[in-house]
């Protein structure tokens, strides 16, 4: 067979500018053949990969369609409309016949039906089939988004039917063959508006001066039935996606923020688990067990946090319990010191603190603060979720796994050339990748101008964590056991998992072979499900901040800003803002000078200055444009006087 016919199929991935990628061929715009983002296409082979030069090729043939809606900006013309996709992989607008508006107006978000798909030089054509509302009015941007992504909103009938024999209170003939702790001085500890508590904790000291952790997780298992309506309801949904003003839960309002809900003073059914410590973090030993407990009280991340700086008003507050904080930071920071010392990843990308007045208008983004309040509920979420894996390894039983693979050798290769530029590089990789080595460049470039972007480049180049069925370990946390346990309210594999353990506990962990075979069956299910689910959920939420960031720099125009070049490419350069907002320097807007895109260093240098911008240079920028609809903020350089 000669070179030209060889015929690849695969999903069509565009870009706004017309062309795209089929794997790792190359679809220029006139060879697209009317595929749309997501499309199932067969790709006739033009070109095979020469030096730097990608395979090139040809859709010959749509294969399977992906797309039959979509959400966007309508715009009217005299005889006519189109509407603008919010997703612009999508590659054109979407022509819509007079008759076919359906009483849409300009400037409105809507949501359209393909009735016609792209043929060489004619775009696709819609229908009309539902008007979201004006493109500025409030809750219509995450509306819009809601419809793109064709999220399960509200709660089928059946599941909310079904929820109404659930029970407001414990039933306290379930009591029997748990362990009852209603007396022992509990705490949850979250953020101030948090509704939804999964975990609760306490520590304490035996005689060996070895400390006791007790972690408490919901026992949602215990209301949600597997096979039921809910059930299937939470696997479809996977995870609670958080969209800023507004929350998709994986389990209707009467769970979540109910009866599944470690709420102060209420007696709530958990699963939990019990670990001795030593003064070096090494586990002596620990125990599974269902529970019943009483929350002593509800702490705030920023209240313990003010405990443990010695605040005296919080202090004095707070008088009877400050002994418990204070013992919970001596132990996390017992098992933090150890994990630094296995290597476990610690990237310094600051998370988005987005600021909505009352009708969900971004009025503020800065940085959102995290304090070593928040790193005590992680450093105990981390060794619970480890003492659960770790006991179901070596117990063979059917399970779902955090994984986090090893990162592929060429990429960190890649990696080093970017690093070199910045005077760091990841030692050792010839012979192993280990987690140690990426932890002594985050160590190293710590509080220098270079953290941050050193962070996101190390965070690029890992690959995703996802689930599975098999245990293959947790690179970026150093640890060769891993699950996701600890928030069944809002996580479907923490579900499974407490549902597998229930079964183990019951039958005193002689499990018959049926069960065993059966859950292994569904836990790979499972897996793939939920990775998917979070894929998109992690999506949605990173497109809803996009959003509410062009919203708020819309107000900025003109304003001027110190920046870090976050990443170089082939048309211009990106830079982060100290708020966190990112934004883009095409090259027209650099300087007075024609830049050549260097794809071995990563960087861009001036023909006729020989100027260079590299990933972590400060540059001073101005606003220049910013469009919430594009999800787009554009900056102008400013040469430094």
């Amino acid at each position: 067979m000669r070179k030209e016919e060889i015929l690849v199929e695969g999903i069509f991935s565009g870009n706004e500018r017309g062309f795209g990628f089929v794997e790792d061929i190359f679809i220029p715009l006139p060879y697209t053949n009317g595929a749309l983002n997501g499309d199932t296409v067969a790709v006739k082979i033009l070109s095979e990969q020469n030096g730097n030069r990608k395979r090139e090729g040809k859709i010959i043939k749509i294969v399977k369609r992906e797309t039959e809606t979509v959400v966007g900006l309508f715009k009217l013309n005299k005889n006519f409309g189109f509407v603008i996709p919010d997703e612009r992989k999508l590659g054109s607008d979407i022509f819509i016949p007079k008759t076919a508006f359906k009483g849409a107006k300009d400037n409105q978000k809507v949501v359209v039906k393909i009735t016609k798909y792209p043929e060489k030089d004619r775009n696709a054509e819609g229908k009309v089939i539902e008007i979201l509302g004006n493109v500025d009015e409030a809750g219509v941007d995450m509306l819009s988004l809601i419809r793109e992504y064709e999220l399960p909103y509200d709660f089928p009938k059946d599941v909310l039917h079904q929820i109404e024999d659930i029970k407001t209170t414990i039933d306290v003939d379930d009591i029997v063959n748990r362990v009852d702790l209603r007396d022992k001085e509990i705490f949850t500890i979250d953020g101030a508006d948090a509704k939804d508590l999964d975990d609760a904790i306490s520590v304490e000291k035996n005689e060996e001066g070895n400390y006791i952790l007790n972690v408490h997780i919901a026992d949602v298992s215990h209301y949600v039935k597997e096979g039921s309506n809910l059930d299937k309801e939470a696997y479809l949904r996977g995870t609670s996606i958080y969209m800023l003003d507004r929350v998709i839960p994986m389990l209707p309002q009467k769970l979540s923020n109910g009866i599944c809900s470690l709420n102060q003073g209420e007696d709530r059914f958990t699963l939990a688990i019990t670990a001795e410590i030593d003064k070096n973090g090494n586990i002596i030993s620990n125990d599974i067990y269902k529970g019943v407990i009483r929350v002593t009280r509800r702490m705030t991340y920023d209240a313990v946090y003010q405990i443990l700086q010695g605040n005296k008003e919080v202090i004095k507050e707070y008088k009877n319990y400050v002994s418990h904080f204070k013992l919970m930071e001596e132990l996390a920071n017992i098992l933090k010191s150890k994990r630094d010392k296995e290597g476990q990843l610690n990237l310094d990308i600051p998370e988005s603190k987005i600021i909505l007045d009352k009708n969900g208008k971004a009025i503020d983004v800065k940085k959102y603060e995290i304090t070593f309040a928040n790193g005590i509920i992680e450093q105990f979420m981390l060794t619970a979720n480890e003492v659960v894996a770790e006991r179901f390894f070596w117990l063979t039983a059917p399970f779902v796994y955090r994984i986090h693979e090893v990162p592929d050798k060429e990429k960190v290769e890649e990696l080093n050339k970017v690093l070199d530029s910045i005077g760091y590089q990841v030692k050792g990789i010839k012979e192993e990748i280990r987690p140690k080595s990426f932890a002594e460049i985050l160590e190293k470039s710590k509080g220098t101008k270079e953290d941050v972007i050193v962070s996101t480049l190390l965070l690029r180049t890992l690959k995703l964590a996802k689930y599975s069925n098999e245990n293959k370990g947790h690179f970026g946390l150093a640890s060769k056991y891993y699950c996701h346990f600890t928030s069944p309210i809002r996580r479907y594999p923490d579900l499974f998992i407490h549902r597998v353990i229930s079964k183990y506990i019951k039958s005193q962990y002689n499990v018959d072979e049926k069960t065993i075979e059966k859950y292994k069956n569904i836990s790979a299910e499972c897996a793939e499900q939920s990775s998917n689910r979070e894929r998109l959920a992690k999506e949605v939420e990173r497109e809803a901040d996009d959003i509410k960031k062009a919203e708020y720099m819309e107000t900025k125009i003109g304003e001027i800003y110190e920046g870090v070049i976050s990443s170089v490419t082939g048309f211009g350069v990106f830079v982060k803002l100290e708020n966190t907002v990112e934004g883009l320097i095409k090259f027209d807007d650099l300087g007075d000078d024609f830049y050549i895109y260097s794809e071995e260093h990563k960087y861009l240098i001036g023909e006729r200055t020989k100027e260079i911008f590299k990933i972590g240079d400060p540059i001073k920028i101005e606003v220049i444009s910013a469009s919430k609809t594009m999800r787009t903020v554009d900056f102008r350089r400013l040469n430094e006087d």
